[in-house]
C-alpha cells in the first residue's frame, strides 16, 4: 500500500492542508507569550512577620515556631526554612509541583490565623504572605528620589500610591518597598526628665495611646434628622502631640515636650537606600513563581505615566534592573539564529543536489513543518523562550532530512530511465516504511524527556515536545507534500556544458562526492575484513565516555549573562548603623567607578544592621569587554581594601543556587541538627575551611553567636518587695528601647504608628541602662501576661497601704487602656496625677554582657545553618560538592550533622542521575520501538550499537571546550542518539529491501548498502551540522544557553558518523552470523 499516493495524486487538497498548517503557526506565533525560560520554578510562598525590639531568640520562640507548627500541617508542603532577625520573622515554604499556588496561599491564610492565637500580643500587625520567591531575581526595581522631600515621605509615596497600582498587575507576586521605613510619629525619650517629674515609661505610653481613641460615637436621630456624631480624638501630626498633657505635678500640666523630643520621621531610623548616589526609596517588584517575566514589564511600562502622574513633581521616578531587556535581546538573537541556520541548511542540500528545483522541494518544508510546531506548541501552552527557539532551529535539521532522503530516492528512479510521476510514486512507496521508522525512532528518543520528573523535566519537557511536534509535522509533508512537489517540479539532471561558473563548481563538487565515495568504499572493505578492529572500538567508545563523564565538570543549567549582578555585604556583628551606612556608600562609590557598571541600588538595615544588598545593572553587553564573572573578580580587588566589610558580588544569571531567603552567594549550602551547639560549632568551622578550597570563593556564614548582647538578669524576690514584676521590667525596657509602637494612626489611606524610644543620645552607651528608673505605678502584669494581674486582698479603699492602692490602681489602668489599646495596653496611667515612686533598675536586675546570634535559622523544624559562596571562575557545582564533604570529612563533622544543597542545586543529584537514566531509557525505548518496526531481536541491536559514541562524541567535545556537562549538553545528547539511529536505520533498511527484492548476499547487500546510502547520509549529517554551527556563534545574549547544545551537537556528529559508517555494517554481519547459527541450533 502505497500512502503516498493520495497526496500525489490530489495535489489541490495537498497545498490547501500545508497552507492551513502555515497560517496556524503564523497566527499561534503572535498569540504566544514570550519569555525567558520555560516555567521550571516551584511553587513558593514567603512569609514575614515583625515585632520590632525582639531578639532573635524571642522571634524563634514565640513567632517563628507557632508558624512553623501552623503551616507545617499544609497539604503538598515539601520543605520550610526560617530565619528569625531582630524584630523580623522570614519563612519560605516550597510546595509539591502539583500545588496550585493560590489553593496554597489560601491554606496559608488560615494557618496564619491559627497561629495568632499562640503568638505574643505585643505582635501588632498580623503576619503578611506573598507568592513569590525572594531568593529570585526582579523583574524590574523603581527608585524615587527627590532633591526636597525626606525618605520617610517618599516611603508613604511609594506604599499609598505606587504599591496599589503595582500589585494589581498580573503576575507581580510581592512589590518589597526598602529604603526606609514608613512614617511615623516619633517620641524620643529624655529618660532624665521622666525621673525629674516622677513619671514612667508606662505612662508615657498610656497617654500616647490614650490621645488616639478612633472609636464609634453613634449617632443622634430627632425627627427626620439624623446626625452622626464625631470627634478630633486623633492626633496625626508630631505638633499635636507636644502639647499632649501626660502629668500634674504641682497644679502644673506636664506636656509630653516636658519630657521628650517629638517629631515626625521614619518608624525604625537604622535603614537607608541609595539610587546611585543618591538617597532613594525602591520598590523591589518580584514575580509569582512562573509568571511572565516579559508580559509583567510590558505592563508596567504601559503604566508608567499614570505612576508619574501619581507623583508630585519634584520626585523622580526611574527604573532599572530591567529584565526583560536581556530577554528580549536573547530572543531576537535566538530568532536571527533559526533563520541563519535555515540559511545554512539550504545552502548544504544544494550543494549536493545541485539543482533549484531538487533544492527548492525539501526547503519548503521547513518553514511549513516548524509552523507546524509553532501551532502545536500554542494549543499546549509553551511560550517563545531560548528553548523552544533552541529546539526549532536544532529542528531545521531533522526536518530537512526527511524531505531530503524522498528526493533523493525519487531522483534516483529519475535517473533509473522511470517518468517524473512513475519515479514519485515508486520512489515514494519505497522510501515511506524508512521515513516513518526513522521518525517514530527519534519520538522514542525524546520520550524519556517528556517523563522526567522535578526540575529537569520541566526544562527538558517544552524542548522535547517542541522537538516531537517538528519532526510529526516534518513526516506528515514528507509523506504528502514533498512527493506531490517532486511530481510536478522534479527533472532529471542534465550533463554541465561546463561553460558557467556555477557548471564548473558542480562538477568539482560531483568529483569530491565521487572521491570521497570510491574511499569510503575502500575504507569500509578493509573495516569489513577486519571486523574485529571495529567490534574493539564500540565496548572503548563506551569507556572513554565514563571515562569522561566522571571526569566532566557538572552543573545543572549554564550561568547566563544578563546584564545584571547581586552583591551583598558583611560587616562585623557589633558594627553600629551609621558606620555600616558609610562603609556601603563607599562600596556604591567604587562600583559605580567601574566603567562596566551603569547603575546601582543599594540598602542596608532592611533586615540586620551589619548587612547591606545591592542590585547592580551592567551596560549592555555588547559595550563592554568582560563577563560578569571577570567584573565581579576585578572588583574583590578593589572592594577587598575597605577595612571591615566583605562584600560578594555574583552573576544574576546563574539559576543553579538560590533556594534561601537571602543568600551572600549564588549557591547556598545547609547542615541541620536536632542540637544547636552542633550547627554553632561546625557552620563556622567548615565555613573556615572552605575558604581554604580553590573551587569556591566568597564563603560566609550567618551562624555567628559572637554578636554583644546585653542580658538583665532580674533579682525576683528583691522587686517582689518593691511590686515590680519582671513584665513590668520587660514593658520599660521595650518602651525605652526597642522603638515600640505605643498608638495607631488611622487615616483614609493607610494606618500609620507613634513610636516612643530613648533619645538618641542616651542609646549610644550600654552603660547607660544601669542609670534607667522604673516606676512602681505601673506595677501590675499587662501586656503580654495577665495572670497575675494585681496583688489586691481588699477592695476597701480606705484601708489600703500605699502600694497595694497604688497597684489598684495600676489594676484600672491596665483595664482603661485596654479598651483603648487592646491586648498589649500599657498598665501606666494616661494623666499622671502624682508623682510615683521610681526605683533604679540597678537596684532589681544585675547587667552581663554575653554572646548571641543575630538570626536563628530553621530547616524542617531544626535548627540549621546556611554556608553561602560562588563558584571560583572555571569551575562546577560538582567540583564544589567534592570539596565540601572533602571538607567535612578532614573535620570530621559528627554524624548527627547532615547537611544539603538548598534551591535548585538541591536537585543536583537527582538531575545527574535523571540524566543518565533518559540516556538508558532512550536506548530501551528505541530498541522497543525498531523491535516492533522490524519484528527482529537482531536488527535494533545493529541500530543502537554506535550509540555511546554519542555519548563520547557529545562529552568529549564539551570537555574540550571547556563546557560543564548540563542539562543542555544532556539534550544534545539525547539527539545524537536520534541522529545516529537516523542513519543506521537508512543504512539497514537498504540493505533488508537488497537481501529481500534483489536477492543479494548479506555481505554483499550491507556493502551495497552503505556505498549508496553514503551521499544522502552524508548529506543529512552536514544539515543536521548547519543547523547546530549557528548556535555555537556569536556572543550575545543567551548564547551561554546555546553554545553547549551546539558543540555537544556538532562533536557528537563527527565522531558519532565516522562509528555508523563502520560499524554498522559490521555489526550487521555479525548479528546475522549469530541468528544463522542460532537458526541451526534451534
Amino acid at each position: 500500500m502505497n500512502i503516498c499516493r493520495p497526496f500525489i495524486l490530489r495535489p489541490v487538497g495537498t497545498l490547501l492542508m500545508a497552507m492551513a498548517l502555515l497560517f496556524a503557526g503564523v497566527v499561534g506565533y503572535r498569540a504566544m507569550p514570550v519569555a525567558d525560560m520555560p516555567n521550571f520554578s516551584v511553587p513558593v510562598i514567603y512569609v514575614i512577620a515583625s515585632q520590632p525590639g525582639s531578639s532573635p531568640q524571642q522571634m524563634a520562640s514565640s513567632v517563628t515556631t507557632p508558624l512553623e507548627r501552623r503551616l507545617g500541617t499544609i497539604a503538598g508542603l515539601r520543605t520550610i526554612q526560617s530565619d528569625s532577625n531582630d524584630g523580623f520573622a522570614f519563612l519560605l515554604m516550597f510546595f509539591d509541583d502539583t500545588r496550585n499556588i493560590d489553593g496554597a496561599a489560601r491554606d496559608v491564610e488560615a494557618a496564619i490565623q491559627a497561629a495568632r492565637a499562640d503568638m505574643p500580643p505585643t505582635l501588632r500587625i498580623t503576619p503578611q504572605y506573598y507568592k513569590a520567591n525572594p531568593a529570585s531575581m526582579p523583574v524590574m526595581i523603581a527608585s524615587l528620589t527627590s532633591p526636597t522631600r525626606p525618605l520617610y515621605q517618599l516611603r508613604d509615596m511609594a506604599e499609598t500610591r505606587l504599591l496599589p497600582m503595582l500589585s494589581q498587575i498580573h503576575g507581580v507576586g510581592w512589590v518589597q518597598v526598602a529604603g526606609t521605613a514608613k512614617p511615623a510619629v516619633r517620641v524620643d525619650v529624655q529618660p532624665w526628665m521622666l525621673y525629674k517629674f516622677g513619671i514612667g515609661y508606662e505612662d508615657v505610653r498610656a497617654a500616647l495611646a490614650s490621645a488616639n481613641a478612633n472609636t464609634p460615637k453613634g449617632v443622634i436621630e430627632t425627627g427626620d434628622r439624623r446626625f452622626t456624631l464625631a470627634t478630633n480624638d486623633q492626633a496625626r501630626t508630631a505638633a499635636q502631640y507636644r502639647d499632649l498633657v501626660i502629668a500634674y505635678r504641682s497644679g502644673r500640666p506636664v506636656r509630653l515636650a516636658d519630657v521628650a523630643h517629638v517629631e515626625d520621621g521614619p518608624e525604625n531610623e537604622r535603614r537607608a537606600g541609595w539610587a546611585n548616589d543618591d538617597p532613594a526609596v525602591v520598590a523591589i517588584i518580584r514575580p509569582q513563581p512562573g509568571a511572565n517575566v516579559i508580559a509583567i514589564t510590558d505592563q508596567i511600562k504601559a503604566r508608567t505615566h499614570l505612576l508619574q502622574q501619581a507623583l508630585p513633581a519634584d520626585v523622580r521616578l526611574d527604573f532599572t534592573c530591567d529584565r526583560s531587556l536581556t530577554i528580549r535581546a536573547a530572543l531576537l538573537d535566538t530568532q536571527f539564529t533559526l533563520f541563519f541556520a535555515i540559511v545554512l541548511v539550504t545552502v548544504v542540500v544544494l550543494a549536493f543536489l545541485q539543482s533549484w528545483r531538487s533544492t527548492v522541494i525539501p526547503v519548503i518544508t521547513v518553514p511549513i513543518s516548524l509552523a507546524g510546531a509553532v501551532a502545536g506548541m500554542y494549543l499546549m501552552g509553551f511560550s517563545l523562550d531560548t528553548l523552544s527557539l533552541m529546539a526549532l532551529t536544532i529542528a531545521t535539521g531533522f526536518i530537512v532530512d526527511d524531505a531530503i532522503v524522498v528526493v533523493e530516492n525519487i531522483v534516483r528512479h529519475m535517473e533509473a530511465g522511470a517518468s517524473r510521476m512513475q519515479a514519485t510514486l515508486a520512489g515514494a512507496e519505497e522510501i515511506a516504511f524508512t521515513i516513518v521508522a526513522i521518525t517514530v525512532s527519534l519520538v522514542a528518543v525524546f520520550l524519556p524527556m517528556l517523563f522526567m520528573g522535578g526540575t529537569p523535566g520541566k526544562i527538558l519537557f517544552e524542548f522535547a515536545m517542541t522537538l516531537v511536534l517538528a519532526v510529526s509535522v516534518s513526516l506528515l509533508l514528507s509523506l504528502s507534500l514533498t512527493p506531490m512537489v517532486g511530481a510536478h517540479l522534479l527533472h532529471r539532471h542534465a550533463p554541465a556544458r561546463g561553460d558557467r561558473w556555477r557548471d564548473r563548481l558542480g562538477q568539482a563538487l560531483d568529483r569530491g562526492f565521487v572521491r570521497c565515495t570510491a574511499w569510503y568504499g575502500g575504507s569500509l572493505d578493509y573495516a569489513l575484513r577486519h571486523r574485529w578492529l571495529v567490534i574493539l572500538s564500540l565496548p572503548l567508545t563506551l569507556v572513554g565516555s565514563v571515562i569522561i563523564m566522571t571526569h566532566i565538570p557538572k552543573t545543572m543549567i549554564p550561568a547566563q549573562d544578563i546584564s545584571i549582578m547581586q552583591g551583598y555585604a558583611r560587616a562585623d556583628q557589633n558594627i553600629s548603623f551609621q558606620a555600616m551606612s558609610a562603609r556601603t556608600r563607599e562600596v556604591v562609590r567604587r562600583l559605580r567607578a567601574d566603567p562596566d557598571i551603569r547603575d546601582v541600588i543599594a540598602l542596608t538595615g532592611e533586615e540586620a544592621t551589619n548587612q547591606s544588598q545591592f542590585f547592580i545593572q551592567l551596560v549592555d553587553r555588547g559595550q563592554r569587554h568582560s563577563t560578569p564573572d571577570e567584573i565581579s573578580q576585578r572588583l574583590r580587588a578593589s572592594l577587598r581594601t575597605i577595612g571591615g566589610i566583605q562584600v560578594n558580588l555574583s552573576n544574576a544569571g546563574d539559576m543553579n543556587g538560590g533556594g534561601g531567603r537571602q543568600h551572600d552567594g549564588n549557591y547556598s549550602y545547609v547542615l541541620h541538627s536536632d542540637n544547636a551547639d552542633d550547627v554553632y560549632t561546625w557552620v563556622p568551622r567548615l565555613a573556615d575551611a572552605l575558604r581554604q578550597e580553590p573551587d569556591l570563593m566568597g564563603v560566609t556564614t550567618r551562624v555567628e553567636d559572637n554578636a554583644d548582647s546585653l542580658m538583665v538578669d532580674i533579682a525576683r524576690d528583691t522587686a517582689a518587695r518593691y511590686l515590680i514584676t519582671p513584665q513590668l521590667i520587660s514593658n520599660s525596657l521595650y518602651d525605652a528601647y526597642g522603638e515600640r509602637t505605643a498608638s495607631n494612626i488611622s487615616t483614609p489611606f493607610t494606618a500609620y504608628h507613634v513610636v516612643m524610644e530613648t533619645a538618641a543620645q542616651y542609646r549610644e552607651n550600654p552603660d547607660i541602662v544601669h542609670d534607667m528608673w522604673i516606676s512602681t505605678a505601673g506595677g501590675s502584669a499587662g501586656g503580654g501576661t495577665v495572670s497575675n494581674t494585681i496583688r489586691v486582698t481588699r477592695t476597701d479603699a480606705a484601708s489600703l497601704t500605699g502600694l497595694a492602692a497604688i497597684s489598684q490602681q495600676s489594676f484600672r489602668n491596665s483595664i482603661a487602656n485596654r479598651l483603648a489599646g487592646g491586648a498589649g495596653a500599657s498598665s501606666g496611667s494616661a494623666v499622671s496625677s502624682a508623682t510615683e515612686t521610681m526605683i533604679p533598675l540597678s537596684n532589681v536586675t544585675y547587667l552581663r554582657r554575653q554572646g548571641t546570634p543575630l538570626s536563628i535559622s530553621h530547616q524542617g523544624g531544626a535548627i540549621a545553618g546556611t554556608i553561602s559562596f560562588d563558584l571560583a571562575p572555571g569551575r562546577s557545582l560538582s567540583q564544589a560538592e567534592e570539596a565540601i564533604q572533602r571538607s567535612m570529612l578532614r573535620l570530621h563533622v559528627p554524624a548527627g550533622v547532615h547537611g544539603a544543597f538548598v534551591g535548585e542545586s538541591a536537585d543536583f543529584h537527582a538531575a545527574i542521575v535523571n540524566q543518565v537514566l533518559a540516556f538508558l531509557s532512550a536506548i530501551v525505548v528505541m530498541y522497543i520501538t525498531l523491535g516492533i518496526l522490524y519484528e527482529s531481536y537482531s536488527q535494533p541491536l545493529t541500530i543502537i550499537s554506535t550509540l555511546p559514541s554519542a555519548m563520547l562524541g557529545a562529552t568529549g567535545s564539551l570537555w574540550l571546550c571547556g563546557e560543564a556537562f548540563s542539562l543542555v549538553g544532556m539534550i544534545g545528547v539525547i539527539m545524537l542518539v536520534g541522529m545516529a539511529a537516523k542513519n543506521s536505520i537508512l543504512v539497514v533498511d537498504f540493505a533488508l529491501r537488497a537481501q529481500r527484492e534483489g536477492g543479494l548476499p548479506v555481505a554483499t547487500a550491507i556493502e551495497m548498502a552503505c556505498v549508496k546510502r553514503f551521499r544522502p547520509i552524508l548529506m543529512t549529517t552536514l544539515a543536521a551540522a548547519m543547523g547546530a554551527v549557528p548556535l555555537v556563534l556569536g556572543n550575545s545574549y543567551g548564547v551561554e544557553m546555546r553554545r553547549p547544545l551546539g558543540i555537544a551537537i556538532l562533536g557528537g556528529l563527527v565522531v558519532c558518523q565516522v562509528m555508523t559508517l563502520y560499524s554498522t555494517p559490521v555489526v550487521y554481519l555479525v548479528m546475522d552470523q549469530c541468528a544463522r547459527r542460532f537458526r541451526r541450533k534451534g
